[in-house]
């Protein structure tokens, strides 16, 4: 399961990664409140992460790490949003693996400042779907994609070579 953090819009994505073959079974975007306290859109968030976990029961839960923005206040909301994701998955004893932004574009891409075009590209690539599946996703629910599929060429490869 990948996952692109966010307090508001979180991205997920549940990539079946068995047989050399990388398989999209699910994504989407887990959504809080607007105009609620964040404890209470973190508990939003939390009830749904559950539910997905839940649902799929992934190997493991491939997160996308935060970079500093210039907005610091929603830096820290979504870092907090990240630690509630880290926790119930670390309670549901899920592995957790976690990826910079340009690590999870330098694996699909080859290169680690792709725009989300390149990335939207490759990801559609990889997974065979046709351009309108694509476009119709929220670009927190590609990031996801990226992210799981990112894992996934990673955990193929063996750790000497990494």
């Amino acid at each position: 399961m990948g996952i692109d953090p966010g307090f508001h819009r979180c991205g997920y994505a549940v990539v079946d990664a068995g047989a050399g073959a990388e398989t999209l079974l699910a994504s989407g975007v887990l959504l809080t409140t607007r105009g609620k306290a964040l404890g209470e859109r973190l508990c939003e968030l939390a009830r749904g992460f559950e539910a997905l976990l839940c649902e799929w029961t992934p190997d493991v839960v491939a997160i996308e790490e935060i970079y500093f923005t210039k907005n610091v206040k929603t830096a820290i909301d979504v870092a907090q949003a990240r630690g509630v994701l880290l926790e119930h998955a670390a309670a549901a004893g899920v592995a957790v693996a976690e990826y910079t932004p340009t690590t999870v574009k330098s694996q699909l891409t080859g290169n680690g400042r792709a725009d989300k075009e390149q990335v939207a590209f490759m990801v559609r690539r990889i997974l065979r779907l046709a351009d309108e599946q694509s476009q119709t996703r929220l670009d927190d629910e590609l990031d996801a994609i990226a992210v799981s599929l990112c894992h996934g060429q990673r955990s193929a490869i063996p750790e000497v070579l990494r």
